[in-house]
């Protein structure tokens, strides 16, 4: 596990309050999503795991939590013109089903290699899809030209304050069902998600310990929170095709401050995570999600994490956001 190489800044907005208005925006839209548990994953990871099923959001992902958020705060005269953005899928999704609901078009740009299902999704939301190359300056550029194409409004998949608060009230949920955790874990690609779930759960529990999860194959987060310098990725290939972003500056910012480190985990694993939580709980999650869940099955990641004992003597009680269910049914990796 990373720990961060130097004392981190103060983390920028958004804060406590910021979060509190963001989930009473969006709290007549989404879904507040079920916490559940299993007792075969607790045998597993010799801990009490407590799951918070983003993968029975609504789009299917916690991203309609940020992309609800940040277009809902707008007024009518910034997105008349329309939501542009780029994404491997999910946030897509939800920003065409939060602009749909806004009544204004939206316009994803996604790479030529997305899941099949997950560009379904995009266009069954009404999104217009424009294809690029699988790197990040594809992206952008791509998403420059359509900005100045149509004047559209870009709602930026995480660096932005009105997605972070978004992305924050996840966990604004989990700890209010499970006050007492003594750690949460999320997994890490942009950092949205991540930086929600730590200001979320530092509000409301300081001493808790938040941890992120990222693939061995797209090791920014880690890499930038070993060295205490923001580090680029140009690309991956990860199976987890929700996290192959970068960290921004402004969500590294928040991630040195509150996060205790990053855990990594291979491609087997992932995939091995992923299949463990389908046969035991019954439930559908993604590469992604099993991220998150991989490095509990892992002999030696609780040592890892330094928990200090219970004062009630018993297992650890361990948060996990299972970030989404969004999964390409003909193309299973198991």
């Amino acid at each position: 596990m990373s720990t961060p190489a130097t004392q981190a800044p103060p983390a920028p907005a958004p804060g406590w309050t910021e979060i509190v208005e963001a989930h009473a925006r969006i709290a007549p839209r989404i879904r507040r999503t079920p916490v559940m548990t299993s007792e075969s994953l607790d045998a597993m990871s010799g801990a009490r795991l407590f799951f918070k099923c983003e993968n029975f959001q609504k789009t299917g992902s916690f991203k309609i939590r940020g992309a609800t958020n940040a277009i809902f705060s707008r007024s009518d005269e910034e997105v008349k013109r329309g939501i542009a953005t780029h994404s491997s899928g999910n946030h897509g999704a939800a920003v065409a089903c939060a602009a749909r609901w806004r009544g204004v078009p939206a316009w994803i740009v996604m790479p030529r290699n997305t899941a099949a299902v997950k560009c379904r999704a995009v266009e069954g939301y009404g999104g217009t899809i424009v294809f690029c190359e699988p790197t990040a300056t594809s992206r952008r550029e791509t998403t420059e030209r359509i900005l100045r194409e149509t004047g559209a409004l870009l709602v930026h998949p995480y660096d932005d304050d009105r997605i972070v608060a978004g992305q924050a009230t996840a966990a604004k949920e989990l700890l209010e069902e499970m006050p007492d955790l003594d750690a949460v874990l999320a997994p890490v690609s942009g950092g949205g998600l991540l930086s929600g779930t730590s200001i979320s759960a530092k509000a409301l529990r300081p001493e808790i310990r938040v941890c992120g999860c990222e693939p061995q194959r797209a090791n920014d987060a880690y890499l930038s929170m070993t060295t205490g310098t923001l580090q680029a990725q140009e690309s991956s290939d990860t199976i987890a095709d929700g996290l192959r972003a970068a960290l921004a500056e402004r969500t590294f910012a928040i991630l040195r401050r509150n996060v205790a480190g990053i855990l990594l985990v291979t491609e087997q694993e992932i995939i091995s995570a992923m299949r463990t939580v389908w046969e035991r709980m019954k439930i559908v999650i993604e590469p992604s999600s099993a991220v998150a869940v991989a490095p509990l099955l892992k002999p030696g990641t609780l040592a890892g994490m330094k928990l200090p004992p219970r004062a009630d003597g018993k297992p650890a009680k361990i948060g996990v956001v299972l970030s989404g269910g969004n999964v390409d049914l003909d193309s299973l990796p198991f």
